[in-house]
Protein backbone atom coordinates (compact mmCIF):
# COMPACT_ATOMS: atom_id res chain seq x y z
CA UNK A 1 0.00 0.00 0.00
CA UNK A 2 1.16 3.42 -0.93
CA UNK A 3 1.89 6.15 1.81
CA UNK A 4 -1.23 8.83 2.01
CA UNK A 5 0.17 12.10 0.20
CA UNK A 6 -0.62 14.88 2.39
CA UNK A 7 1.03 18.72 1.86
CA UNK A 8 0.44 21.80 4.02
CA UNK A 9 0.38 24.64 2.00
CA UNK A 10 -0.89 28.53 1.57
CA UNK A 11 -3.12 29.91 -0.51
CA UNK A 12 -4.59 33.53 -1.05
CA UNK A 13 -8.47 34.04 -0.38
CA UNK A 14 -9.72 36.36 -3.39
CA UNK A 15 -12.81 38.38 -1.80
CA UNK A 16 -14.37 40.88 -3.38
CA UNK A 17 -12.94 43.53 -1.05
CA UNK A 18 -9.46 45.31 -2.11
CA UNK A 19 -7.42 42.53 0.37
CA UNK A 20 -6.69 39.04 -0.13
CA UNK A 21 -5.64 36.85 2.83
CA UNK A 22 -3.49 33.85 3.18
CA UNK A 23 -5.27 30.92 4.61
CA UNK A 24 -4.08 27.28 5.19
CA UNK A 25 -4.99 24.69 2.87
CA UNK A 26 -4.56 20.91 2.89
CA UNK A 27 -3.68 19.15 -0.69
CA UNK A 28 -4.10 15.65 -0.01
CA UNK A 29 -4.09 12.26 -2.02
CA UNK A 30 -4.57 8.88 -0.88
CA UNK A 31 -3.69 6.29 -3.52
CA UNK A 32 -6.49 4.06 -1.60
CA UNK A 33 -8.84 6.07 -3.01
CA UNK A 34 -9.53 6.61 -6.44
CA UNK A 35 -6.25 7.35 -7.89
CA UNK A 36 -7.01 9.46 -10.17
CA UNK A 37 -8.25 11.99 -7.19
CA UNK A 38 -6.84 14.78 -4.93
CA UNK A 39 -8.43 16.98 -2.08
CA UNK A 40 -8.14 20.18 -1.19
CA UNK A 41 -8.85 20.83 2.62
CA UNK A 42 -10.11 24.25 3.48
CA UNK A 43 -9.89 26.03 6.94
CA UNK A 44 -13.72 25.69 7.17
CA UNK A 45 -13.42 21.82 7.50
CA UNK A 46 -14.48 21.50 3.83
CA UNK A 47 -13.00 19.17 1.16
CA UNK A 48 -13.66 18.95 -2.27
CA UNK A 49 -12.60 16.12 -4.06
CA UNK A 50 -11.73 15.90 -7.86
CA UNK A 51 -9.75 14.93 -10.60
CA UNK A 52 -6.09 15.42 -10.42
CA UNK A 53 -6.33 15.99 -14.23
CA UNK A 54 -8.32 18.75 -13.23
CA UNK A 55 -5.42 20.74 -11.71
CA UNK A 56 -2.85 19.18 -13.91
CA UNK A 57 -4.94 20.71 -17.19
CA UNK A 58 -5.75 24.00 -15.04
CA UNK A 59 -1.81 24.69 -15.23
CA UNK A 60 -1.94 25.37 -18.77
CA UNK A 61 -5.49 26.41 -19.91
CA UNK A 62 -8.73 27.31 -18.08
CA UNK A 63 -10.72 24.64 -17.39
CA UNK A 64 -14.26 23.60 -15.74
CA UNK A 65 -15.42 20.32 -14.33
CA UNK A 66 -19.06 20.71 -12.54
CA UNK A 67 -18.56 23.23 -9.59
CA UNK A 68 -14.77 23.38 -10.38
CA UNK A 69 -12.74 25.92 -12.10
CA UNK A 70 -9.28 26.31 -12.55
CA UNK A 71 -6.96 28.98 -14.67
CA UNK A 72 -3.54 29.88 -15.11
CA UNK A 73 -3.20 33.65 -13.71
CA UNK A 74 0.11 34.34 -15.26
CA UNK A 75 3.78 32.27 -15.18
CA UNK A 76 3.28 31.81 -11.00
CA UNK A 77 -0.02 31.73 -9.80
CA UNK A 78 -3.36 29.40 -10.39
CA UNK A 79 -6.76 30.13 -9.76
CA UNK A 80 -9.23 27.28 -8.10
CA UNK A 81 -12.68 28.63 -8.13
CA UNK A 82 -15.27 26.25 -6.42
CA UNK A 83 -18.61 26.39 -6.11
CA UNK A 84 -20.96 25.54 -3.60
CA UNK A 85 -24.41 26.54 -2.54
CA UNK A 86 -23.02 28.52 0.35
CA UNK A 87 -21.34 30.81 -2.41
CA UNK A 88 -18.53 30.67 -4.17
CA UNK A 89 -14.86 31.03 -2.86
CA UNK A 90 -11.74 31.76 -5.15
CA UNK A 91 -8.23 30.88 -4.25
CA UNK A 92 -4.71 31.54 -5.76
CA UNK A 93 -2.26 29.07 -5.24
CA UNK A 94 2.00 29.04 -6.18
CA UNK A 95 1.89 27.31 -9.17
CA UNK A 96 5.60 25.64 -7.94
CA UNK A 97 3.62 24.16 -4.86
CA UNK A 98 0.64 22.62 -6.83
CA UNK A 99 3.69 21.05 -9.39
CA UNK A 100 5.61 19.45 -6.29
CA UNK A 101 2.35 17.91 -4.60
CA UNK A 102 1.18 17.01 -8.79
CA UNK A 103 4.62 15.23 -9.19
CA UNK A 104 4.84 13.26 -5.83
CA UNK A 105 1.12 11.68 -6.57
CA UNK A 106 2.32 11.02 -9.83
CA UNK A 107 5.27 9.21 -8.42
CA UNK A 108 3.51 6.68 -6.94
CA UNK A 109 3.31 3.24 -8.36
CA UNK A 110 -0.17 2.30 -9.88
CA UNK A 111 -1.61 -1.12 -8.35
CA UNK A 112 -3.38 -1.30 -11.53
CA UNK A 113 -4.17 0.51 -14.77
CA UNK A 114 -7.60 2.59 -14.86
CA UNK A 115 -9.81 1.22 -17.29
CA UNK A 116 -9.67 3.24 -20.58
CA UNK A 117 -12.64 5.44 -21.08
CA UNK A 118 -13.66 5.78 -17.58
CA UNK A 119 -14.46 9.26 -16.95
CA UNK A 120 -12.64 11.84 -14.26
CA UNK A 121 -14.32 12.05 -10.89
CA UNK A 122 -17.00 14.35 -10.60
CA UNK A 123 -15.66 17.24 -8.04
CA UNK A 124 -17.86 16.56 -4.57
CA UNK A 125 -17.52 18.97 -1.76
CA UNK A 126 -17.92 17.05 2.19
CA UNK A 127 -17.03 18.44 5.56
CA UNK A 128 -13.88 17.00 7.06
CA UNK A 129 -14.42 16.35 10.53
CA UNK A 130 -12.30 17.89 13.19
CA UNK A 131 -9.22 16.87 13.60
CA UNK A 132 -8.60 15.06 16.88
CA UNK A 133 -12.08 14.87 17.29
CA UNK A 134 -13.22 11.57 18.64
CA UNK A 135 -16.80 9.80 17.11
CA UNK A 136 -19.66 9.67 19.09
CA UNK A 137 -20.34 6.29 21.06
CA UNK A 138 -23.87 5.44 21.54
Amino acid sequence: MSPVIEVHARARLITDGPLTRPVPVDLRYDPADDRRTVHIGLPDGTDWAFGRDLLERGLRTPIERGDVRVWPCGRTQLIVELHSTDGVEVFQFEIRTLNRFLARTRAQKPDSRPKAGREPHPPSRTTRPERGAQPAHG
